[in-house]
């Protein structure tokens, strides 16, 4: 063992012994009496149990959150993945850690690094929920004056911001989304990796996704050399992540950095999830529109084809528009323009009308609906007031803080937010417990996100989600063979990650993508999507046996 060289501090015997030579001068009784107190005030007579929860009566948590936040500081030493599933309360779980730590005077100085459209959500969080004075950063902040800073990786990492970051000894840090970490080999991992830090906390949600080595990246950030070195944890235990089911050594040390909880385990299904499949029939008019496109050959290459249906089905505006910038030659024209002429004829959308039935059903209470194409925001935008329903738009192309603003204004003026997929992530609306798919996405994991905006801690009414689909159509293959015919709605939707790592399949939307490109015909992608659903429903029931990883 290395020589440790231990420095003895006499500055206050001395000053303690001149001031008993000299008789004085002391403070008095009562002053020394006050700090006394005030010391034992801040005290922990132990390092078990929380001593945050006597300062945030105002909080209620969750048995699986309080189980969390105990097992970090007493078994973890506070250097661990948070890996529960979308809407349990992980951001709950890293604060009541957080300010325990806070409390206990280990903590002073904090990084926490979260997805740039959440710096505000966090912050917000923070600072109110558990009087954390955290900031976001800002131009003018200086790294090294805010004891509890919040910003995106992106800023992080660049020039000058890294160099004064790395300087910097922080005592606690806390990753969102931790599993964008999960490749070793990117400038994200080694720049988390490099920052000093005496706590660390991982949020991610999948901390798996398709390789194994994915989970000894993200311990080796928080413990390096807990699971060995790279080469010999590949040579172990190789790539094949069901392996961390049927070794029980490597659960065992997983689990020493790792908690998740799922809802099957937790008592979080206080709040229900109604859903109801809305089927919907196309006029004639639109009928006749979606046969000609589907007919018309030669001009569209596969996917096209069936993107264009789908933006039919969603609005008259997308398909329109997507035809118009394709009209690049006089032969393209001549079929094209006759079909932008139908479609420049056609009523208003039957889905439209559909949603405005369900909105006016839900009695004034908000609604959140979703929609795969920004055209069809603008149109529901303009549909909703001509129906007298105020609405505001939700989309990726806003900045932070209009994002903030539209969330403001839907809590408190607007009845409808219409959301595009930037609001399947990051924004909470537990004020709001219903939700329309108007458009379903090929990628059942994004319904997840969608529904865990309302569905999540904090809810406390039963959400109804209602998923919009028209008979006929390409979205009846999806939505029958996809969803209905293996339950994604319900059962399955929370371990699609897990079943499709089984299967090597890295996204399911490409996949979809691949059979339709690949279909000479509907009923040939029919056959296909049938194929898949079978295949996914027969590895979900082989696997439902098995252990989650982590529990």
């Amino acid at each position: 063992m290395n020589h440790i060289d231990i420095q003895q501090d006499s500055v206050f015997i001395n000053q303690f012994e001149n001031r008993l030579k000299t008789e004085g001068p002391f403070s008095s009784w009562d002053l020394f009496q006050m700090n006394y107190q005030a010391v034992l005030t801040t005290m922990a007579p132990s390092f078990e149990g929380l001593k945050a929860l006597e300062y945030l009566p105002q909080m209620d948590f969750l048995d699986h959150q309080l189980s969390c936040a105990r097992q970090v500081m007493e078994e973890m030493n506070g250097r661990a993945i948070l890996a529960d599933e979308v809407g349990l309360g992980k951001t709950i779980e890293a604060g009541l850690i957080l300010k325990e730590y806070m409390l206990r005077g280990l903590v002073k100085k904090a990084l926490i690094i979260v997805p740039a459209s959440l710096v505000n959500q966090w912050a917000k969080e923070l600072n109110e929920k558990f009087y954390i004075p955290a900031v976001t950063f800002r131009k003018s902040y200086p790294w090294d004056q805010y004891d509890v800073i919040i910003t995106s990786i992106d800023t992080a990492k660049r020039s000058p911001h890294r160099e004064q970051i790395l300087e910097q000894d922080y005592d606690f840090l806390l990753v969102d989304e931790a599993h964008k970490l999960k490749n070793h080999k990117t400038k994200n991992f080694a720049f988390i990796k490099s920052l000093k830090k005496k706590y660390c906390l991982l949020l991610t949600a999948t901390p798996v996704q398709n390789r194994l080595v994915e989970i000894f990246n993200l311990v080796s950030i928080l413990k390096p050399g807990h699971l060995g070195d790279y080469d010999s944890f590949l040579k172990q235990y190789g790539k094949d992540r069901k392996k961390l089911n049927q070794d029980g050594y490597l659960k065992q040390l997983i689990q020493k950095v790792m908690i998740r909880n799922t809802r099957q385990n937790t008592k979080f299904d206080a709040t229900k999830r109604n859903i109801e499949t809305v089927w919907i029939d196309f006029s004639k008019e639109e009928k006749d529109v979606y046969s000609h496109l589907e007919n018309v050959t030669d001009v569209f290459p596969a996917f096209s084809k069936i993107t264009l249906l789908r933006e039919l089905c969603s609005s008259r505006e997308a398909c329109y528009l997507s035809l118009q910038k394709m009209m690049t030659d006089e032969q393209r024209e001549s079929i094209i323009k006759p079909l932008t002429e139908e479609i420049e004829q056609l009523p208003q959308h039957v889905k439209a009308a559909k949603a405005v039935d369900l909105i006016k059903q839900a009695d004034g209470e908000k609604v959140i609906v979703f929609t795969e194409y920004r055209a069809t925001q603008f149109y529901l935008q303009w549909y909703l007031k001509e129906s007298g329903i105020t609405s505001v738009p939700y989309r990726g192309g806003f900045k932070k803080g209009k994002k903030d603003w539209m969330k403001h204004l839907f809590e408190n003026h607007a009845q409808v937010l219409i959301a595009t997929e930037a609001g399947g992530e990051g924004i909470n609306l537990q004020f709001c417990n219903h939700l329309i798919n108007y458009d379903l996405p090929w990628n059942p994991m994004r319904l997840e996100q969608r529904i865990g905006r309302i569905h999540r801690y904090g809810q406390e009414n039963d959400v109804h989600i209602y998923n919009l689909a028209v008979r006929g159509t390409v979205e009846e293959h999806i939505m029958k063979l996809l969803y209905e015919k293996i339950n994604l709605f319900e059962q399955i939707i929370g371990h699609l990650d897990s079943i499709l790592a089984e299967l090597d399949i890295n996204d399911l939307e490409s996949e979809i993508q691949t059979i339709f490109s690949e279909s000479a015909s509907t009923g040939e992608a029919k056959i296909k999507l049938d194929n898949l659903s079978s295949v996914i429903q027969l590895t979900h029931e082989e696997t439902a046996q098995e252990e989650q990883y982590g529990n």
